[in-house]
């Protein structure tokens, strides 16, 4: 035998018990992967353009985050090109969807919420360091490309000086 229940008999939920998903800034198609990655892209080079592409293989959109001049400087970086430049030679990467910049370390915790990110991807000489955001996202280390890195690309500039 069935057993009905009056509306006040019903259990009640908090808002609580069944988040949200996340909230999206960008306006996509339901279903729609985005994978997020980070990087100063010093000396744009062929091991950045494959990083992106082996990304957008797996995932439906790409954001890049670009470090800023003054965030490498906290960083204690210095580019060899302005953070202008570097971001307009990424968003000419036919695999970037969008390029945005990145002005500091809480950045990446509020950007994969904000975008919704599916994805968080690093090269693997990054591997571990970002294994907190896990509880956001799922995090992706891929192999670098061997024999190219801006550091590389910048000692054999000063070596042949």
């Amino acid at each position: 035998m069935r057993k009905s229940f009056a509306p006040s008999q019903l259990p009640t939920f908090a808002a609580s018990t069944f988040p949200a998903p996340p909230r999206r800034s960008l306006d996509l198609p339901l279903g729609t992967t985005v994978a997020i990655t980070y990087g100063t892209y010093d000396l744009f080079h062929v091991g950045h353009v494959r990083l992106f592409e082996r990304i957008k293989r797996r995932f439906d959109f790409l954001v890049v985050a670009v470090s800023t001049d003054e965030f490498n400087a906290v960083k204690g970086k210095k580019s060899a090109v302005p953070f202008d430049d570097r971001i307009e030679l990424v968003r000419a990467c036919r695999h970037v969807d969008l390029a945005i910049p990145e002005t500091g370390w809480a950045q990446k915790e509020s950007d994969i919420v904000a975008f919704g990110a599916d994805a968080f991807v690093m090269g693997s000489d990054w591997e571990g360091k970002f294994d907190h955001l896990k509880s956001l996202t799922e995090v992706l280390y891929l192999a670098r490309t061997e024999g190219v890195s801006s550091t590389e690309l910048k000692q054999n500039i000063r070596g042949r000086q």
